[in-house]
């Protein structure tokens, strides 16, 4: 593996931050195409990734992970709030020529519909080198080979197209794709989630090593607890544009506080049959609430079993549970809500 411009980041560096972040949709109808609503897809969002660590965001469909992750890359438009990437701002980034996209990246979870299947492998990588000028015709070959063995393929795989590939093979290229401008951040958006199991292991133990050798900052966007938790040092849970609970990986998955984190993790199956089958579920009973209506007080308050008259009309704050520990629930500490939670997710942080 070859060296590259990014400095191994150090204790103290300032990585993502994400400040109250929104993003907002306008809804147009009639023949004017007149602005009549407004989608709230992510609404006041907030979390740093620290340089050189990975934070895994989860959620349900709908909840605004891949809408978060596209905003902080400059690709969905911020309404509200702020981000710094790597202490600058991103309209300060944005403001010079390339400078955002040689610094973050996106890693798509579809690589076959990401590829041009015109193109080969070389061809695909070369051509990024290319547009951002960081080689010659003569040296881009040479590159191609290094970012392929970067990424574990061989180097006959430059001549080949998308479409004769695996779907393992297809997400390496696609990750060397995003390594070729060498960023320092990469968004990597459900990158596992349409892999066999056994290829899941090998592009997260990928990934993991090329982020120990080159100091990358992840944001790893998923539904998949059991992925999250093997690549993650910290994770942010969202549900409907907003933030629910975050908190180190480990924490989260033995003391999780929020109901909405409870019912993700008792959906997590036991490896015991008969632990399986005993535990009590915290089932969501409803749909993510609509972004364009959404409810007052609490978004999870249609949905959660200890959802009084309070969290129906004031949405609970993000507050300190402990060290380095928020969530946003009005109930959390009632010893009754401790007591079903713990009884939901008994098991799953073994």
């Amino acid at each position: 593996m070859t060296t590259t411009r990014n400095a191994m980041p150090q204790a103290g560096d300032e990585g993502i931050v994400v400040d109250g972040l929104k993003v907002q949709f306008p809804i147009r109808s009639g023949v004017f195409r007149r602005q009549t609503g407004i989608v709230r897809a992510v609404d006041g969002v907030s979390f740093d990734i620290p340089a050189g660590t990975t934070v895994g965001l989860v959620g349900e469909s709908g909840s605004g992970k891949t809408t978060t992750g596209r905003a902080l890359l400059g690709l969905a438009p911020v309404s509200g709030g702020g981000v710094r990437i790597f202490g600058e701002s991103q309209a300060e980034l944005a403001a010079r020529p390339g400078a955002l996209p040689r610094t973050c990246q996106l890693v798509f979870q579809d690589p076959f519909a990401s590829l041009n299947p015109r193109m080969t492998v070389g061809a695909a990588l070369s051509e990024v080198l290319a547009v951002h000028g960081l080689a010659g015709r003569e040296e881009r070959a040479r590159r191609v080979q290094t970012l392929l063995d970067g990424v574990g393929l061989r180097p006959e795989m430059a001549d080949r197209h998308p479409v004769e590939l695996s779907g393992g093979q297809r997400q390496r290229v696609a990750i060397a794709r995003a390594l070729a401008v060498e960023p320092r951040f990469i968004v990597l958006d459900e990158v596992v989630s349409a892999l066999d199991v056994s290829i899941q292991g090998q592009i997260l133990n990928l990934l993991i090593d090329l982020q120990r050798e080159r100091g990358l900052t992840y944001l790893f966007i998923t539904h998949d607890l059991g992925v999250v938790r093997y690549v993650s040092q910290r994770i942010v849970v969202m549900y409907g544009g907003k933030v629910m609970e975050t908190a180190p990986r480990d924490r989260l998955f033995s003391v999780p506080h929020h109901p909405y984190t409870h019912a993700l993790l008792s959906a997590v199956p036991l490896p015991d049959p008969k632990a399986e089958r005993a535990r009590a579920r915290l089932d969501v009973r409803s749909e993510p609430p609509d972004p364009a209506a959404p409810p007052p007080g609490c978004r999870f308050q249609r949905s959660c079993p200890f959802a009084t008259d309070l969290c129906r009309s004031e949405e609970p704050p993000l507050r300190p549970v402990a060290a380095d520990h928020l969530a946003a629930c009005h109930h959390m500490e009632r010893p009754e809500v401790r007591q079903a939670l713990t009884t939901a997710t008994q098991g799953v942080s073994a």
